[in-house]
């Protein structure tokens, strides 16, 4: 995400981007709103298909077999999971609240930071969620294995991976 306004010092090649664009700050300022709710209406739609399908689980016959720990986990999951919904719909509610106030500036670095949140709180409930699923089909020992294996690709996937091309973006900014 492209919104947060970091240091020129951070980031060189911004200003070149901004000339090569020919565009003001408030044009720029649009087009990340709109990169922003792009990303959001991805990650919000994924968010919300899994809070359905936690939130349908308790009404299946086998959830009144599951032990108590397992009961905790689900009600655990369920809660980030919901967390998370809530958090990365919040960005389009602050919009509403502030349009035509001119503070769009302000409410892009308050949805960037929001979206951060909401996409880690999601990524501890997949890894939780990978952990119950293995556990109830294969043993606790799997699905500690499987959660441990689900966080490593998570953190390589939302900060390993982007530290690195932002880290490329700044020594040659048209090299991904």
């Amino acid at each position: 995400m492209d919104v947060d306004r970091p240091r020129e010092r951070d980031r060189p090649h911004e200003r070149d981007e901004a000339s090569e664009r020919h565009e003001t700050e408030a044009q720029r300022i649009d087009r990340n709103w709109i990169e922003l709710l792009q990303e959001l209406r991805i990650v919000q739609t994924g968010g919300q298909v899994l809070t359905g399908f936690l939130l349908v689980v308790p009404f299946q016959q086998r959830f009144a077999e599951l032990g108590a720990s397992a009961r905790a986990l689900y009600l655990v999951i369920l809660a980030l999971t919901l967390a998370s919904t809530v958090i990365l719909l919040a960005p389009v509610m602050i919009h509403r609240a502030v349009f035509r106030s001119h503070r769009k500036d302000r409410v892009l670095r308050l949805s960037a930071t929001l979206a951060r949140v909401g996409l880690a709180i999601l990524s501890v409930a997949m890894v939780g969620l990978v952990g119950l699923i293995f556990t109830l089909v294969s043993g606790p020992g799997w699905g500690a294995v499987a959660a441990a294996v689900m966080a490593a690709f998570v953190v390589v996937m939302l900060f390993v991976v982007p530290a690195r091309v932002r880290r490329r973006a700044v020594t040659n900014p048209y090299v991904a």
